[in-house]
């Protein structure tokens, strides 16, 4: 007689798998923004370069793609265009400041 499959165990009992290195390196990136976006309205100092904002959100979006790469649950193309969206705004803006 076959014994019936043993149940999964439920999702608290597995032990947690530790991020990848890319994955680190793109929390990494999103607290270096955070303190840069956020230390001007903390400290009443200058606001960082918009060109060293949109650089690493090119960054981080690029550790994004070569994070799908390794893993296909994590492709969002969508996601991908509202951030090339969003950093070509940035850019344009920049561009259109006047020189200091």
């Amino acid at each position: 007689m076959s014994r019936p499959p043993e149940p999964e165990p439920e999702q608290a009992d597995r032990p947690r798998a530790a991020p990848d290195s890319l994955t680190i390196l793109s929390f990494v990136l999103l607290g270096v923004l955070a303190v840069l976006l956020l230390w001007p309205i903390l400290s009443g100092g200058p606001a960082p370069s918009p060109y060293l904002v949109a650089g690493l959100l090119l960054a981080r979006l690029g550790l994004q793609v070569l994070r799908s790469r390794r893993d296909g649950r994590l492709r969002r193309p969508s996601a991908w265009a509202l951030d090339l969206i969003v950093i070509g705004l940035i850019f344009w803006v920049a561009s259109q400041q006047p020189a200091r």
